[in-house]
């Protein structure tokens, strides 16, 4: 019997950029289906940036189709603007996840640097060579937020729930109390 294959996407959430990922994973196999980022211009209404990141997340999961969504962990920046404007990106993602019926599941850094690397302190190249080599990729991807997706992609894709909760905010469900990790078939 031939293992089940199942579809990942990353999302590495902005609002200038979001980068994403989709892969599959087939037994141990990993294989890259698409990959690329959805970009805005600087001095658009952010409403309108909003509804650009909107409508290609969504058109990317209604062509793709992907079992299972993974996003990095919001976390707090120095600057709260930046950082306000990341989680409104981040939302109207997880929205189309919801509106798809697309289970998200989120990972801080560390967490998909360990993953990916083994290293949870890895740099910014060591993840994006290890992303070449586990894809089989002639190069890496750029911008590094289309990285940073593939990377999550791959870190839910080996990893499945065991690090992972499902994507809250802040302490909605206690976060950290917050037990869904036996969801993954």
């Amino acid at each position: 019997m031939e293992p089940v294959c199942k579809t990942y996407i990353g999302i590495d959430p902005g609002y200038a950029i979001t980068g994403y990922g989709i892969i599959s994973k087939q037994g141990s196999k990993l294989k890259v289906i698409d990959y690329g980022a959805i970009t805005t211009k600087a001095h658009t209404d952010f409403s309108q940036r909003l509804l650009t990141i909107n409508d290609a997340i969504r058109s990317i999961l209604e062509i793709y189709k992907p079992d299972y969504m993974s996003i990095e962990e919001l976390f707090l920046y120095h600057n709260t603007t930046t950082a306000i404007g990341t989680a409104q990106a981040r939302g109207v993602v997880i929205l189309e996840a919801a509106r798809a019926n697309i289970p998200v599941y989120e990972f801080t850094p560390q967490q998909v640097k360990l993953s990916v690397t083994g290293v949870g302190r890895a740099d910014k190249k060591q993840v994006s060579e290890m992303v070449k080599r586990l894809l089989n990729l002639k190069e890496v991807p750029k911008p590094d937020d289309v990285t940073d997706g593939l990377a999550l992609a791959i870190c839910l894709a080996n990893t499945g729930t065991q690090y992972a909760g499902k994507a809250v905010s802040g302490d909605q469900y206690g976060r950290y109390g917050y037990s869904n990790r036996n969801e993954f078939g």
